[in-house]
């Protein structure tokens, strides 16, 4: 069991060895000035190295105060806390400027390979509409829920809108859609025989007028 003694005894070695460190915290808050002054580090950065060391200094008080530790490890401890926090504070302006650098490359890549002009969805940063229909002659990229469609891979595709019958039935229209269809037959017969002869001819190319109407709907 620690007696008060043997406390007070281990913080009077801690303030000892601290003595010693007094050189190495005056070098590293030089070091946090020269980093002020310079363009690489904002005042912000530097504040955030300057609470990153507090706390890892901090914890190394209490490790060997209250948890045993070892003054050569907490010492370790600290000394490696600068090193994370400078190391990360210097790497951070590298990462941002390579993430903005490949965000731009990619984005330039792809619209080189997918052009959207000409009838695509994304044409030079705008929208093109077809809210009318219209052709997409070559490979286009389109969003869509849960991904991207491509259209116009395998040659030219048609965009036909659509809309709802009298029905109720989702469908495209056909040009001219409802508008009546007159069919005039002109007959010339020498006589009432020979027009009954031909009913027969008639019933026929009316059924085929009919079907192929229907199947072009």
């Amino acid at each position: 069991m620690t007696t008060l003694s043997d406390l007070e005894a281990q913080i009077a070695t801690l303030e000892a060895r601290l003595g010693q460190t007094t050189g190495l915290v005056a070098e590293f808050d030089n070091e946090l000035s020269g980093l002020g002054r310079s363009l690489i580090f904002t005042g912000r950065e530097v504040d955030g190295l300057s609470r990153n060391f507090s706390t890892g200094l901090r914890r190394a008080f209490d490790g060997v105060v209250f948890d045993g530790m070892r003054l050569q490890d907490a010492l370790r401890g600290i000394a490696q806390t600068m090193v994370n926090s400078v190391y990360n504070t210097a790497m951070r302006p590298v990462q941002n400027a390579f993430g903005g650098a490949l965000a731009q490359g990619l984005a330039g890549v792809m619209g080189s390979v997918m052009p959207f002009a000409q009838g695509g969805a994304f044409g030079a940063g705008r929208v093109m509409p077809f809210a009318k229909g219209g052709v997409v002659s070559q490979a286009t990229a389109f969003p869509m829920r849960g991904g991207t469609g491509l259209m116009g891979e395998a040659g030219p595709e048609a965009i036909l809108p659509l809309s709802r019958g009298p029905d109720g039935s989702l469908g495209v229209r056909a040009g001219g859609g409802g508008q009546p269809v007159n069919v005039t037959f002109n007959i010339s017969t020498p006589d009432v025989a020979g027009f009954e002869r031909s009913q027969t001819q008639i019933a026929a190319q009316m059924s085929r007028l009919l079907a192929q109407g229907n199947r072009n709907r």
